[in-house]
Parts: C-alpha cells; structure tokens; sequence
C-alpha cells in the first residue's frame, strides 16, 4: 500500500506542491481565526474560492508551459512598463519576506509546543536548515520528502469527522454565503482570499511549469510540442493541488468552529489555542499533531516563497535562475532566496505576535492579488503570446469573476478603514 502512494506521488507535479505550500502556516493561522471567531458562518469561502484559485493557478502553468518564461519574464518581455514591473516585484519581495518572517515566527511557536527551547536558537536552526537544504538540493528532492510532512494537515479533517457536528448548519453555511460589511468579517474574507489565491503562488506555479519543461527536454534531447494532453496532465494536476488545499481549509474553518468557538475560544492569540481545536481526536498529543502540519507547511512554503521571489526578481533583471541550477550557476538567484529568508529570519526577532504576523500577510496578498490577476488574463488571452493555447470562454468567466471578487474584497476593505 506504502509503494503505491509513493507511485502516485512520484507522478504529481508542482499542482500538488503549489497546494500543499498554499496551506502554509499563515493559511492555518487565518482558517482557524475564521472558525473560532465567526464558527461555521464563512465555511462558503472554501467552496467558491476552489474553481476560481483552480482557474488562475492552471491559467499560470499554461504561460509557463507554452511561452518558457516565468511571469515577470512575460510582463516584461510584452508589457514593457519598467516602472510597473518594479513596483509589483517590490511588492512581491516586500510581501514575501514579511510572510516568511511570520511564518518563521508561527513555526518557532509551534515547536516550541513539543520542546521549550530558546526560540532565538530555534529559529536560527530553521532558518539554516532551509537555506542550506535550497543550496544543496534541487527544490524536487526537498519537496518530494517534506511534503509526507503534510499528512499531520489531514489530522484536521478527521478532526473534522469525529468531532459533534451541526451538519444542516455546516451544508447550509457552505452553500449560502453569508455576507457582512463590518470590519472584522471583511478582514477575514480579504486575508482568507489572499492566503488561498496567493500572489506569490502565480510566479511559482508559472516558473515551475518551465522548469519541468526544460527537464523533460533535456532528459529526451529535443524540444517539446506543447500538446493538448500535456495541458490536460497540467490541469488535473493543479486541480488536485487546489481541491487538497481546499479540503484541508474546509477542515480547519469547521474543526475551530466545532471546538474553538463552541468553547467560547473566539480569539486566537497562541499556538497552544489553536492547537486546542486538535484535542478531541489526538488528546495531549494535538500539540504534536499542530506542531508537525505548521512545521511541515512552513518547511514547504518558505522555500516557494522565497523562490518565488527570486524567479520574480532574476527575470526582470536577465539573471540565470531556476532551482535545478546548482548555486555556482545561479549565484545571483540563490542570494535573492537567502537574503529574504535571512531578513525574514530577522524580523521575527522584533516583539511581534506570530498569528497575528501570519493573518496580516494574508491580508496584504488579498490586496495585491487584483493587480496580478488582471495581467495574467491579459497575457493568456494575447494570441500573440499564447497562439491556440490561449484561454478558452469558461476560464475567462471564471477568471474574470475572480478579479471581481479580488477586487470587491480589496476595495471593501479598504472602504472599512
């Protein structure tokens, strides 16, 4: 039984990687603040937010695959505002370096649940660990062993099971959404859209896609058509990454309102209180449980973050990048991912609260994510750029209407300030 799930993961390709990271600690963080604060009433977010992140996360692999250059790299390249393009890797680098602080931050705090260490030392040995790991390894052999990590996520969804549900309430909460104007709800839906529909997940998706194209290239010594059965493997692969990131969210938000809110625990401010919400399924070793899903997202999601802003920022400025690339041939590239993840590192020396630290990164990519989404529509719908490969009608429905609902949570949240 173990070899054939070995098999299946073998086959799964950046989709279920992008997924896995996508639940980082910052998601957790934000799911179970949704749940113990609001209960069951913003389940609807985890059902409508899987077709629309699915759409732009396959729409970006697409780019990648069919015109071999990252996203900034096709920004660059066809929409040649310089002043732009700084200004949204600026965001990007900034955004990201803050998210992997306060993931650092969330990871410490979880560790520290199974042993009371300094968390100066803990952090530094993470933060080492992760850097050496990216310098090393390529990014395929670090993912291929952390992501087993990731299985502690499905402790939620059997969490989720065994815990006394309201299931009327849950099914009803899920299909009607329940929408309010007051401050707090829309913070909430702005940071849960932003940690889902990540802007730091469309340069990684779209600059892994090439990545693999290129290995594949070079491992059969020729140039590779882009076929329609390579973009059905592409697209099923990012469902399935999207539909395990969403179920896990699902979980979460259900698992905190199940416990966390029914208990009267409306305010997360620890890691202990959120990993309260693991109690009835795992007892005294939810600790362990919580540590092990916040550990392990984090070791996945910190290197696609500080990746992410590394092929970003080596694109704009015509640097040799990729993860498979040893340090040696890409030494500019690698300084880019250890400089924000030291910087990252650093800020979780300043007296800051870890889960508040990871809501607010959400927050900030709900209000970065418009301007991003609106580009990658452009560049897919450029026949010039894409050729035949470019977006069918459905996914500009789909893509469309996740700009609007980006951009009417942004600008809601904004309106509430």
């Amino acid at each position: 039984m173990l070899s054939k799930i070995k098999k299946i993961f073998k086959k799964l390709g950046p989709g279920i990687i992008t997924g896995a990271s996508d639940d980082d600690p910052s998601g957790i963080a934000t799911y179970s603040i949704a749940g113990a604060s609001q209960g069951y009433s913003l389940l609807w977010t985890a059902f409508i937010t899987f077709p629309l992140m699915s759409t732009i996360q396959e729409t970006c692999a697409r780019i990648g695959v069919v015109t071999e250059k990252g996203l900034a790299g096709n920004i660059k390249t066809y929409y040649k505002s310089k002043v732009l393009l700084y200004c949204l890797a600026l965001l990007i680098i900034v955004a990201n370096t803050i998210n992997i602080g306060a993931d650092l931050a969330g990871m410490t705090a979880a560790f520290r649940l199974i042993i009371p260490v300094n968390e100066l030392l803990i952090t530094i040995l993470i933060t080492l660990i992760i850097t050496i790991l990216m310098i090393r390894f390529p990014y395929k052999f670090i993912a291929s062993n952390l992501k087993w990590l990731t299985f502690a996520l499905f402790a939620y969804i059997a969490s989720a099971l065994i815990v006394k549900q309201d299931w009327g309430q849950i099914i009803y909460s899920t299909f009607v959404p329940k929408l309010s104007l007051n401050k707090e709800t829309v913070t909430l839906i702005v940071a849960i859209l932003g940690t889902t529909i990540s802007p730091y997940l469309f340069f990684w998706q779209t600059s892994e896609e090439v990545e693999e194209k290129k290995e594949m290239e070079k491992e059969k010594h020729k140039q590779l058509i882009v076929t329609k059965h390579e973009l059905k493997q592409i697209r099923d692969d990012v469902n399935l990454g999207m539909l395990f990131s969403n179920l896990v969210m699902f979980a979460i938000i259900a698992t905190t309102a199940s416990t966390l809110f029914r208990a009267g625990i409306n305010q997360i401010e620890t890691a202990d209180q959120a990993a309260k919400a693991l109690e009835p399924l795992a007892g005294k070793a939810s600790y362990l449980l919580f540590a092990l899903g916040i550990v392990g997202t984090g070791l996945l999601a910190i290197p696609v973050l500080a990746g992410s802003a590394a092929y970003a920022i080596s694109e704009i400025f015509g640097w040799k990048e990729g993860l498979s690339k040893s340090f040696r041939q890409a030494k500019p590239f690698y300084g880019v991912i250890i400089v924000s993840t030291v910087i990252g590192a650093a800020m979780t020396f300043v007296n800051i609260n870890p889960f508040k630290a990871l809501f607010y990164t959400a927050v900030i990519y709900g209000l970065i994510s418009p301007i991003l989404i609106l580009f990658i529509l452009l560049i897919a719908n450029n026949k010039k750029i894409m050729g035949k490969h470019k977006n069918t009608p459905i996914t500009n429905i789909l893509g469309t209407l996740t700009l609007i609902v980006m951009t009417a949570a942004a600008g809601a949240f904004l309106f509430t300030l």
